[in-house]
């Protein structure tokens, strides 16, 4: 376990997150499950997400997550972007605006193109504005049109 782990608090939703996101994302599994007695539901939880650890609780109805938090997703290229945004979306997920995508659970994620990073991180201030003003009229992140907007500045 590293150091500092994310701790994650869900309603009562906790066991169907766990199949969610480790049939999703490669590198995932449980570790380890607490449950309210032998065949009692799930209580908490240790498990690794797309190489991640996360702890988790199902502590009840006064914990909701928020777009304050949210887990980024490093995609390599447009078709891994598509490919997590489309399996999110399958499962009930609701798109927001500039790559977030909340889950059934209320979880944000950000689904973001390595090649986004790149642009932004440019030296050129005129072509990081062009790709983040391209950014913020997208719902799921397009790397060919985020290109051409840096091309274009």
């Amino acid at each position: 376990m590293p150091k500092v782990t994310p701790f994650l608090m869900f309603n009562d939703q906790l066991e169907s997150a766990l199949e969610l996101y480790t049939a999703i994302f490669p590198g995932s599994e449980v570790r380890r499950v607490s449950r309210a007695g032998d065949d009692g539901p799930v209580v908490s939880a240790e498990f690794v997400v797309g190489g991640q650890a996360f702890l988790a609780f199902n502590g009840g109805p006064h914990f909701a997550f928020s777009e304050a938090c949210s887990l980024a997703v490093d995609c390599a290229d447009q078709a891994e972007v598509d490919e997590y945004w489309d399996k999110l979306v399958a499962a009930g997920a609701e798109p927001a605006r500039c790559g977030w995508i909340t889950d059934p659970f209320g979880l944000s994620w950000q689904i973001i193109p390595r090649r986004f990073t790149e642009l932004i991180q440019d030296t050129d201030p005129a072509k990081v504005q062009a790709v983040v003003a391209a950014m913020m009229t997208m719902v799921k992140l397009d790397v060919a049109a985020l290109e051409q907007a840096y091309e274009g500045a």
